[in-house]
């Protein structure tokens, strides 16, 4: 087939030879008048046609330019070719550049607004005491920040140890009547996990926290590579080749006296997919980039949705609190029985001044007209929802581009494969030779466009290098796992950063069955507190007794 077009195509060229043999020598006003509209300014063009010795790139049979006129014609062809590539790629890079900040934007604000709630909210329920140990919450939320932004935090040690530090500063706020040092503090943190003061809430915020934020900052992440690599790519470095042939298929028309035939459809491909052949072989790791965003973005508005988390984030917290108020005899009784009794502080009125002057609301959550306004002046599903379509379009971006330039009557004559009224890169006909496929090996045998297939461009791998790093990060992200961490472990849950956990994790919280320890159940031998009771402690003491349940009233209204 290949050598039967081949033959058609020199029959074609002798033709056109013999037909423009008998033509007169033409006008070439007409040239000069389409060359100052497009800005050239030639010392001279020929007022009729001439020999075309003198063109290395052009027919060189009768011709209405000089050499000059070929020398800025290619000058201009580099420019043209770099700009098509950059305005076929500005609603790409354009998309990319503002999406990106537009979600940036958006789960910064989330942040603020929710530790500036958090932080109204419990000044107006809790006051002093809240004031007093606000820190706590503060470095809570700069970590979140800080690995939001990209620091080096593990979000489950890190919310590991809040929860520690809260309940640091619980239990000596309940205690009061004692001494309270910092290796006391540091026993009762060995013990956090038996304790479970705060009952499920910190494992279920834990897993909801770290998925929700792994898929955020790595969707962002996903929006920045792809803005970057969408722009270097777009900034092409034309090969000499490449400038040659689009020279002969822009501006050799106006050499044959014809400045207004614009080149066939086919043969535009055929210039481009050599021009674009290593932009073409980024697509295959393109378009498993663009599908790895589409399933991280369908976890953002699912259950990885950082906005139904962080939102409500105080009310759990507060939740927390509550449960271990409603808990802390039990607590304290089992801490006493680990870690020893402390020392009395020697001041009684201040327990009583404490129970009643500290712990006297309890918590109320906003009611929804006095929730904060979304972030950003938008909501994630609205976000998400835009920049899902937005993907969906970009792919197979770079192996479209030569047919998105080849626009007809824009760069091209038309799409018809028979039409015969566009310049064929030798003379006005058809142009017989069958398109290539895309990408660099495909371009071996280019009728239009020299390739050396066996050179790959490095520019171009290392823009796939980037993107398969980032696709096997949004692959992980959408499985829960942040790969920094993946040995981290959620105490064995099954979920949470490192679980895999799909769709069928816990995403509800359900406090109704939050149960509150109960003292002497749920012993064994392992038990590290009941162990040191044993060795170290006989029964309470009846004062003790009678001390707790005295507490236990008073601590039954903590916070209400």
């Amino acid at each position: 087939m290949l050598r039967i077009q081949t033959v058609l195509w020199t029959f074609s060229l002798v033709l056109s030879v013999a037909d423009g043999a008998d033509f007169k020598t033409r006008n070439c006003s007409e040239v000069r008048e389409a060359s100052i509209a497009k800005g050239f300014s030639f010392e001279n063009v020929p007022l009729q046609e001439m020999s075309g010795d003198h063109l290395r790139l052009c027919p060189q049979g009768n011709t209405c330019c000089t050499s000059e006129m070929e020398d800025k014609f290619g000058q201009q062809s580099k420019l043209e070719f770099e700009n098509l590539v950059e305005e076929n790629s500005h609603e790409l890079r354009s998309t990319f550049v503002s999406r990106h900040k537009k979600f940036d934007e958006f789960f910064l604000e989330l942040l603020e607004n929710t530790e500036r709630s958090l932080n109204e909210m419990f000044v107006r329920t809790y006051g002093k005491p809240y004031m007093q140990n606000s820190e706590v919450f503060q470095n809570l939320f700069a970590e979140l920040k800080r690995y939001y932004t990209g620091g080096n935090v593990n979000l489950e040690e890190m919310l590991n140890d809040f929860w520690s530090r809260l309940l640091e500063r619980m239990f000596t706020l309940l205690n009061s009547q004692y001494v309270i040092t910092e290796d006391y503090l540091e026993c009762i943190s060995k013990y956090t996990d038996q304790l479970k003061p705060f009952g499920d809430v910190p494992r279920k915020l834990k897993a909801q926290v770290t998925r929700a934020f792994i898929a955020a900052r790595t969707f962002v992440q996903g929006l920045s590579v792809g803005r970057e690599v969408a722009s270097r790519v777009s900034k092409v470095s034309s090969t000499p080749a490449c400038i040659r042939a689009m020279t002969k298929m822009m501006y050799c028309p106006y050499c044959q006296a014809m400045p207004s035939l614009k080149p066939c459809n086919n043969y535009c491909l055929n210039v481009m997919k050599g021009c674009l052949a290593n932009q073409a072989d980024l697509d295959p790791e393109w378009n498993q980039y663009i599908d790895s965003m589409l399933l991280v973005a369908q976890r953002l508005e699912g259950p990885f949705n950082i906005e139904t988390v962080m939102e409500p984030i105080d009310v759990k917290i507060s939740e927390a609190i509550m449960n271990m108020q409603d808990n802390s005899v039990q607590v304290s009784y089992k801490v006493f029985q680990g870690c020893g009794h402390p020392k009395p502080s020697g001041m009684v009125s201040r327990s009583t001044r404490g129970v009643s002057d500290v712990f006297n609301a309890r918590f109320r959550p906003y009611s929804p007209e006095e929730r904060p306004t979304t972030a950003a002046g938008t909501s994630l599903d609205r976000l998400v929802n835009d920049i899902k379509e937005k993907l969906k379009l970009y792919k197979k971006f770079w192996s479209n581009l030569p047919e998105d330039i080849c626009q007809p009557q824009k760069v091209t004559a038309g799409n018809a494969s028979d039409d015969d009224q566009c310049w064929n890169g030798h003379t006005k006909g058809r142009y017989f030779p069958e398109v290539l496929k895309d990408g660099l090996t495909n371009q071996v045998n280019n009728p239009e466009v020299g390739v050396d297939v066996t050179r790959p461009d490095t520019f171009i791998r290392q823009q796939i290098m980037a993107l398969k790093v980032m696709t096997n990060k949004l692959k992980n992200a959408y499985n829960g796992n942040d790969i920094y961490f993946q040995d981290s472990s959620d105490e064995g849950s099954g979920s949470g950063s490192g679980s895999g956990c799909t769709e069928a994790c816990v995403t509800e919280f359900d406090f109704a069955s939050t149960e509150a320890p109960v003292v002497g159940t749920d012993r064994s031998e392992s038990d590290p507190v009941e162990d040191s009771t044993a060795a170290t402690h006989g029964a309470p003491s009846a004062a003790l007794l009678a001390s707790l349940a005295i507490s236990a009233l008073a601590v039954h209204r903590l916070w209400r």
